[in-house]
């Protein structure tokens, strides 16, 4: 029986064949940990004794959610951090960096081959270039950093075949949304999912981060993309050329299969309160919206935001209505404004919030007020996710977003495009 890409990766870091159902000791090539979730992990560590980092230099701690500090408690979560990286020797990405999701591969701190563990969910991301990388507990992320390794039931696998390219007005947001409700909230729930198929071709980089950030709004433990042409040069232009990548076998033995012809995928929102809750954005077309949202590690990538700013371009966010502009990294800010994104989307009347989670988690910058609509291109839309429980979250591309702030109302980006 042939194997999946999830198989022959995790077969190859721990030396033996293994399969689906198997559970494994499995060395991991690098932890990150974040300034919400990492003080809790270095806690762990403390209280069982440990005084030493097994490779310090493959682990890296990023100051992204609370940034900048919005309070003395974040303040002295993040000093706390900062010592702990002074101590063991840990690199550390200071606020304003940007967010992990972003940076590590950015930096090239992940490559394709490797295991890679975070303590935020959506450390799937690094699976768009071909690693397996999954979210843990912070007391899970605690073990890994005393002993480089942790142990992995090798998943099952869903396959997911793209065909096609996209129309004008759609982008990948649009396709794991619409995956999103096809599989459901908990469909991939302790699974791979594994993407490829002749499609991917037509997929930036940019938009592959974005499919595999939220695999695990599916309730996958990883997501894997084939590392095609496309993904090898952009590793190559990070100097990253030293790495294995995996195709899966033609018998791979997959618990479900899913063919999308991206050519079909219309403009697509997530519904309060869940994110498998998606509907076409031609059927939503009458929700007010008093804030917008374009940013986060899901969707704050150059692409994302030159797309908004073309579509935003010589007009103006409605009245009544903000639109808040958060790149996700320093690198991609440099970039947009070099590009005029920027002034084109402060022109028409945005706010810009510095690289980091900002208002996606609700911790300050943009929590909506009571009764509120909000359209996001951020991956969750739970009650309370941005600090409001009485407002409601509308999940979309950056496209639908923009067009949405124009009209204030959730608006098909297509109906204000040459089509």
């Amino acid at each position: 029986m042939g194997r999946t890409i999830a198989e022959k990766l995790l077969s190859a870091v721990t030396g033996g064949e293994v399969k689906a159902g198997d559970l494994t000791i499995t060395p991991v090539s690098r932890v990150m940990l974040h300034d919400a979730t990492g003080p809790l992990a270095v806690e762990a560590l403390r209280e069982a004794g440990v005084d030493k980092v097994c490779r310090a230099s493959d682990v890296s701690i990023v100051m992204d959610h609370f940034v900048p500090s919005p309070a003395e408690t974040y303040s002295r979560m993040q000093d706390g951090l900062r010592e702990f990286a002074r101590e063991m020797g840990i690199e550390i990405f200071e606020a304003g960096e940007g967010i992990c999701h972003q940076i590590l591969p950015e930096k090239g701190r992940v490559r394709p081959g490797t295991v890679v563990i975070g303590t935020d969910s959506h450390t799937c991301t690094y699976g768009a270039i071909g690693a397996f990388a999954t979210g843990m507990g912070s007391t899970d992320a605690a073990i890994v950093l005393a002993t480089g390794k942790t142990w992995l039931k090798v998943p099952e696998t869903i396959r997911v075949d793209l065909e096609g390219a996209f129309s004008k007005g759609v982008m990948s947001k649009d396709l794991v949304l619409k995956m999103a409700k096809d599989l459901g909230a908990d469909g991939a729930t302790y699974m791979a999912l594994e993407i490829g198929g002749p499609g991917i071709s037509s997929l930036s980089m940019d938009a592959r981060f974005t499919v595999c950030n939220m695999g695990i709004e599916m309730g996958a433990k990883a997501c894997l993309m084939e590392t095609d042409e496309t993904a090898a040069q952009w590793l190559d232009e990070r100097g990253i050329t030293d790495y294995s990548s995996y195709l899966p076998d033609p018998d791979a033995a997959y618990s479900q299969r899913l063919r999308y012809d991206l050519f079909e995928i219309t403009p697509q929102v997530a519904c309060p309160h869940t994110v498998e809750n998606v509907m076409p954005v031609s059927e939503m077309e009458n929700v007010p919206i008093s804030q917008g949202v374009i940013g986060t590690c899901t969707n704050g990538r150059l692409e994302d935001l030159q797309a908004a700013a073309d579509l935003l371009r010589g007009k103006k966010v409605a009245k009544n209505t903000r639109l808040l502009v958060v790149p996700a990294s320093r690198s991609v800010l440099l970039e947009t404004i070099k590009r005029g994104i920027i002034e084109t989307m402060v022109e028409a009347g945005a706010m810009v919030l510095p690289p980091g989670c900002g208002p996606c988690v609700g911790g300050h910058g943009g929590i909506p007020g009571d009764g509120e609509n909000v359209i996001s291109t951020a991956n969750r839309n739970f009650k309370g996710r941005m600090g409001n429980a009485k407002a409601s979250i509308y999940l979309a591309s950056p496209l639908t977003v923009a067009a949405s702030v124009i009209m204030g109302r959730i608006t098909d980006p297509r109906t204000l495009m040459e089509v």
